[in-house]
């Protein structure tokens, strides 16, 4: 008996207005029919959360007995790959949500969730067995994109946005892509480097250098998926890297492995690594 047939199926829809400022990405996934294996969840500058329509999400951490299943989950900001285990079938709701979105829709800062995997449902408490049992029913794509925006929108502004310095040097390092330097950004909020990184990363749990680092790695990953993939060392030039073994060096702190070895390995097209998914299917 051969192979069962693979389905790869993705669905996207752009966050309504009321969502714009907290949800910067929707997507609907299902696949099936792939070998069992693992896939890497690598650092972002977003926020997570994953809400299945099937099986939990399975997480494995670094001790053989961290392992955790979640049915809906939100992860925080990362400098460290999150080992994500499947069966081969996969089908469920993502979110990448900002910063200010945790504030908005979670009431805490990104800080407050650190680089942990939480289940939903410690933050938005019986929403979450809500979003879950509307979506289960729905019967389309559209249909679970409108219980999504339906359910959050009903927690929106739960604590304001962080201090206007604050919410600057985050968006400098995103508009940069993590290339500008932190001496430069404080000089341009008015604070010393010092003050600057303890707030920075009271706010988002991660420093000012490590977000730029995790900034320009996402960046770097985008370029690799570009049609025509540029050089490794091309790569390494455009997203301010001093060479290409820098580029290699990163990637094995922030992913656990050389974009070579992630290129080849990632079978499954796992929705995290979509940037383009399709429209409503």
């Amino acid at each position: 008996m051969g192979s069962p047939a693979r389905v790869s199926q993705t669905a996207r829809v752009r966050p309504p207005a009321r969502l714009a400022s907290s949800v910067t990405r929707c997507v609907g996934y299902r696949y099936e029919g792939f070998p069992p294996g693992t896939h890497l969840g690598l650092p972002s500058r977003h926020l997570t959360v994953v809400l299945s329509l099937d099986a939990p999400t399975r997480t494995i951490g670094p001790s053989a007995t961290d392992r955790c299943a979640f049915a809906a989950l939100a992860g925080g900001l990362h400098t460290r790959p999150v080992v994500i285990a499947h069966d081969g079938d996969l089908a469920g709701v993502q979110l990448d949500l900002t910063p200010e979105g945790a504030r908005s829709l979670f009431g805490l800062p990104a800080a407050a969730i650190g680089s942990a995997v939480l289940s939903l449902d410690d933050l938005i408490g019986t929403r979450a067995g809500e979003l879950l049992e509307r979506l289960a029913e729905a019967p389309t794509w559209r249909a679970r994109f409108a219980v999504v925006d339906d359910v959050l929108s009903r927690g929106i502004g739960r604590l304001p946005g962080p201090a206007p310095e604050i919410a600057y040097a985050w968006r400098r390092l995103a508009e940069t892509d993590g290339t500008m330097r932190v001496g430069d950004l404080a000089r341009e909020v008015g604070w010393s480097r010092r003050h600057l990184s303890e707030r920075f990363a009271a706010e988002y749990g991660l420093r000012p250098k490590e977000a730029a680092r995790v900034m320009r790695f996402e960046r770097s990953k985008r370029l690799l998926q570009e049609p025509g993939r540029p050089s490794l060392a091309n790569v390494a030039a455009a997203c301010g890297y001093y060479d290409q073994a820098h580029l290699a060096r990163e990637w094995n702190d922030l992913a656990g492995c050389p974009p070579s070895a992630w290129l080849a390995d990632e079978e499954l097209p796992f929705v995290q690594d979509d940037e383009d998914a399709a429209g409503e299917r």
